[in-house]
């Protein structure tokens, strides 16, 4: 494909005077989307960083006149922030129906209909935020992201190539699972780091089976930052990967200095630095309850979690028989998940080495006690299952209970309900049977008679 591609910094877009093609569809950017924008930009700019890079855009050239193939949510969104920072009145304020003129800074149109409820609510974000910076700063700030701050610029030679270029990135681009968007995001926090340590990092992560990576985010840490909180946990999509951003080197906030001093404080103990408070052992500080370190950090963050849940894994597979681990169905899986995503959540939060016999049975009767009791399970059952809402079973919130334990014994003092009715059911005589393992290592753990 004949392409031209550059590298131009944002004053320069604007000289091109973009326009919108008619198949492009409206401005849907969110106030979240917007402000992370914003603060990415800022916080760049507060820092001094030389170059912000902004993305991609992709343009195809018709008559003179530039039109925008992809690019044009981002785009959008620099036009309010610059016009936020042009101050157009005294006070900085806009009247809602005059939303429509908030392009023409970047784009040389009015957007539609269908663009301006959006442009009106990132306009009232973006004009709060700009009016909390002073009047020296804010002529600063705009500076640099008219000429720090730029786009690559790839100019197809044929409306039809950019067809085709707009839908090659696309593709890649949807078949992106969240931990590569996850990947680059902080692959972007290490800029300032030396070559040599991203390539170690990056290699470390690329040996890790993508598929299982893909398992590991979905199926155990994103219901497990979520569930001890109480909070939904199904749903893990690129939309939600924040969950998985959190602290960056440059914020100087209170919680912030907390974290990352812990952090650097892990390091320089386990290079040896300080005597030694955990018998010799490297100490990792990683919690699931805790924000996430940006950078190399989360790197390391996930290599543990990684390594963890397979450790755990082994330890049950030494301590559980396969006919008690039921793999056949789709509900017998979801089931087995939640018992490991106790087990880790506990050795989270104890250390691998409390996981005991005990722990593991008091776990097992947790998570099993479903498998039992309901005839059909779905991810939607576990979901309300682990946040303690099931209508039909509930025997407590585990995980909220595991975060508010003081000491590894007190998985073991739990009572557990015992199971005197089974749920209705729809299975065979033979589908029962399957779980006659289930119920017999139950009744030996528990002393029950199910």
């Amino acid at each position: 494909m004949d392409t031209q591609n550059d590298i131009l910094a944002i004053q320069d877009l604007l000289k091109l005077g973009l326009k919108l093609p008619s198949y492009q569809r409206p401005y849907r950017w969110g106030v979240k989307t917007a402000l992370t924008l914003f603060n990415d930009t800022y916080q760049a700019f507060k820092n001094n960083q030389e170059e912000y890079r902004l993305g991609t855009v992709i343009l195809h050239q018709s008559n003179g006149v530039y039109f925008v193939v992809d690019g044009q949510q981002r785009l959008t969104t620099l036009s309010i922030l610059l016009y936020c920072l042009g101050e157009k009145d005294e006070h900085g304020h806009l009247k809602e129906e005059d939303v429509v003129h908030v392009d023409s800074l970047l784009l040389n149109e009015p957007f539609g209909p269908l663009s301006q409820q959006a442009v009106w609510q990132n306009f009232q974000l973006l004009a709060k935020r700009v009016r909390n910076l002073l009047p020296a700063e804010r002529e600063q700030y705009k500076k640099y992201l008219l000429t720090q701050c730029d786009m690559v610029k790839i100019i197809a030679a044929s409306e039809q190539e950019s067809f085709q270029f707009f839908d090659s990135q696309n593709n890649r681009g949807a078949s992106l699972a969240p931990h590569d968007l996850l990947k680059s995001y902080h692959l972007r926090e290490m800029r300032n780091l030396p070559k040599e340590e991203i390539q170690k990092w990056v290699n470390q992560w690329e040996d890790i089976n993508q598929k299982y990576l893909e398992v590991l985010f979905k199926n155990y840490l994103y219901p497990l930052t979520r569930w001890y909180k109480k909070e939904n946990g199904l749903g893990y999509n690129s939309l939600k990967i924040d969950a998985f951003k959190g602290v960056r080197v440059w914020d100087k906030y209170t919680y912030s200095n907390y974290h990352k001093a812990s952090h650097l404080f892990a390091e320089a103990y386990n290079a040896g630095g300080y005597a030694l408070i955990n018998g010799g052992e490297e100490i990792y500080p990683f919690q699931l309850t805790q924000p996430v370190i940006d950078g190399k950090r989360f790197f390391a963050y996930v290599l543990h979690y990684n390594r963890l849940l397979r450790e755990i894994q082994k330890k049950i597979q030494n301590v559980f028989p396969p006919d008690c681990l039921p793999e056949q169905r789709a509900g017998d899986r979801y089931v087995k998940c939640l018992f490991e995503c106790a087990v880790l959540f506990f050795a989270d939060r104890f250390g691998l080495e409390n996981v005991t016999a005990g722990v593991m049975h008091q776990c097992y009767t947790w998570s099993y006690s479903l498998r039992v009791k309901m005839s059909r399970v779905y991810r939607e059952t576990i979901n309300k299952y682990a946040l303690g809402i099931h209508p039909g079973w509930d025997n407590g919130a585990l995980f909220q209970k595991i975060s508010g334990m003081k000491n590894s014994q007190e998985i073991e003092w739990m009572e557990l309900k015992r199971l005197d009715q089974p749920g209705e059911t729809e299975e065979t005589e033979e589908e029962k049977s399957k779980y006659d393992a289930i119920k017999k290592k139950l009744n030996e753990i528990n002393g029950w008679n199910i």
